[in-house]
């Protein structure tokens, strides 16, 4: 998933991995525990950065959970970042907290290899894409699920 709303960038100041949600980022974490209720959740990981932290604090909470923190899903770790969750055969039913630029790859990657269409489905903040994926770590099939 891609981590909620967070404040702008611009307006920011300080370390941007210390950048926390806004409200409305508040609220939409808040809204995913909903969101994922009818899904079974084994474990789940974020990036170490205070807003994908914050998005699955809620979940991670209503699901007796810790989160566990990757640095493979900062910012700037592209699809290269979800190779070390998708390849591994130990891992199910796993949530991810992580940037834009991450799920914009992983988008253009399941159009490219036609699991998807373009425009199915996209990369707001606060949206998930669910994977299941293949021995080798292949996504076979893709569904979006829209920001709350």
């Amino acid at each position: 998933m891609r981590h909620a709303k967070a404040g702008s960038r611009s307006h920011w100041s300080g370390d941007d991995r210390l950048r926390p949600l806004n409200n409305k980022g508040k609220k939409q974490s808040e809204e995913l525990v909903a969101v994922l209720k009818p899904f079974r959740i084994s474990d789940i990981f974020s990036s170490p950065y205070l807003r994908c932290m914050q998005t699955v604090e809620p979940l991670a909470r209503a699901r007796r959970l810790q989160v566990k923190r990757s640095p493979s899903l900062e910012e700037g770790h592209g699809l290269e970042g979800l190779t070390e969750f998708l390849g591994d055969r130990s891992l199910a039913d796993v949530v991810l907290s992580t940037h834009g630029d991450i799920v914009w790859e992983l988008v253009e990657d399941l159009v490219e290899r036609e699991l998807i269409k373009a425009g199915e489905g996209g990369y707001e903040k606060g949206s998930t894409w669910l994977l299941e994926v293949d021995d080798h770590g292949v996504a076979e099939r893709a569904r979006y699920i829209a920001a709350p």
